[in-house]
């Protein structure tokens, strides 16, 4: 079963299940960085905030098991989004992450981060050639970035772009520390409290235990949407799962890597408990379509030990997120028509700095204020073209899933949102559902949604 060096020796907050119905101006679904980071920005604005999480703790799911890279840096990704939107609106993507990591930093005390440089490398002459037009993009955006060879790696590279001056944090003390501080504001938090149905024409949503929470305005910020069949989410977001081990190391790195090539590898140092720590990491798949996932752990354990000389791993973990077709995330209204109902999703792996642009966005709208990056984040921007071929390759894939899933899985539990069957994950010892990413435990117990059930699994 994995085991994230984030949730260990961890002084989480102590936070009560919801017990009664409630009113609220805004009710945030999710505990996250985002749905945290929204809430103490509505908070200290003087909004009335509910904040129901699912799981037993605040920050345990996608934060924490993130890498805990806090950077403007997203892996090569601006060569990318030039093809599908103007200078203007990708500058526009940088410099709002690079804005709300800063306005994030000043709120946090220094022991909760540390200034590392970001660097994204090659190890081939592809690799060169795919870091060479990044490196094209930043010019032409006049985005800070350094072509290099000079890195900690060692391994040989052909190229590397660096970023000075980035971040990297322990993600769950960083969220932590402004639940803190959203509660402090007044900001209501609860755990336990898994919401099970959206009732969006009467403006209320309903717990597992049938408390309604009525509001005002609605954050979705549940990783993948709960209302994902409206405004087609379903067939807008794919769900990638990559893993990663953590093991004791002599020294911390002056920097924090991302490889270009496939497969993909990410590393970085940690200190936690006062005990020095690399994390590595990488590979990618569909979620819920490969059961013997031990094999990417394995991979990974033997580059690990053997090209960084380092003990076995202490720690083994995986993390999934969801993607959109043009790369740029979705947050904002679900749809025009529902301007009170906001979501955050399809950070593509970079949850981190893109929550505290989602919290930034979302507050401002829901207090009138215009933020410089909504037009380009919104869900309903316009590339219909591209989403719709894109839809029709997940809709293809959903329903492969759900067809041949009965005939090659038919012992299998059928997952609880969409009915799709599971398929068990050996190495981390889930069952996981391979058309919208939602996992369970071996008990069945719900680990991420969409699904809001458990599994109905049979007795032994």
């Amino acid at each position: 079963m994995q085991n994230s060096l984030w949730l260990s020796n961890v002084n989480s907050i102590s936070l009560s299940k919801i017990s009664s119905s409630l009113e609220c101006d805004v009710c945030i679904v999710g505990g996250g960085m985002t749905g945290i980071y929204t809430a103490y920005l509505l908070a200290k604005k003087g909004i009335k905030v509910v904040l129901l999480e699912a799981k037993p703790s605040i920050a345990i799911g996608s934060t924490g098991h993130s890498t805990g890279k806090l950077t403007p840096q997203h892996g090569v990704v601006f060569s990318k989004l030039l093809k599908a939107f103007s200078e203007e609106d990708v500058k526009t993507y940088f410099h709002a992450n690079q804005k709300a990591i800063e306005n994030a930093l000043s709120q946090a005390s220094v022991d909760l981060f540390q200034k590392v440089d970001s660097y994204l490398y090659a190890t081939t002459n592809e690799g060169k050639q795919t870091l060479q037009d990044e490196l094209d993009a930043y010019k032409k955006l006049n985005l800070p970035g350094i072509e290099t060879t000079d890195t900690e790696l060692p391994i040989l590279i052909t190229s590397a772009l660096k970023m000075e001056d980035t971040a990297q944090i322990h993600p769950t003390n960083f969220a932590l520390h402004f639940t803190k501080l959203a509660l402090k504001e007044g900001a209501q938090m609860y755990v336990n409290s898994r919401v099970t149905k959206v009732v969006l024409d009467e403006s209320y949503v309903l717990t597992e235990e049938d408390h309604r929470i009525s509001y005002k305005n609605l954050v979705l910020c549940s990783h993948y949407p709960i209302e994902s069949i409206k405004g087609l989410y379903t067939t807008k977001l794919s769900v990638e799962r990559s893993y990663l081990l953590a093991s004791k190391t002599s020294e911390l790195w002056k920097g924090q890597y991302l490889s270009v090539e496939n497969p993909t590898r990410t590393i970085r140092t940690a200190l936690v408990s006062n005990t020095p720590y690399f994390i590595f990491g990488g590979s990618s798949h569909t979620a819920g379509t490969k059961r013997n996932t031990q094999d990417y752990y394995k991979t990974l354990e033997i580059e690990m030990t053997s090209i960084f000389d380092l003990p076995e791993p202490t720690y083994s973990w995986s993390a999934q997120d969801p993607d959109t077709p043009d790369s740029m995330p979705y947050i904002g209204h679900l749809t025009e028509g529902e301007q009170n109902i906001y979501v955050a999703t399809g950070y593509r792996k970079w949850g981190l700095s893109n929550s505290l642009v989602a919290g930034e966005i979302i507050s401002s709208s829901i207090t009138k204020e215009k933020h410089r990056a909504a037009d380009i984040y919104s869900p309903s921007r316009g590339q219909f073209g591209r989403n719709f071929l894109r839809a029709l390759k997940i809709l293809g894939f959903v329903t492969t899933n759900l067809a041949g899933g009965y005939l090659t899985r038919s012992e299998t539990p059928k997952c609880t949102h969409l009915g799709c069957k599971t398929r068990w994950n050996e190495g981390d010892e889930t069952w996981d559902c391979p058309c919208h990413g939602s996992r369970f435990d071996k008990n069945g117990n719900i680990i991420e949604g969409p699904a809001v059930y458990p599994l109905k699994l049979k007795k032994k």
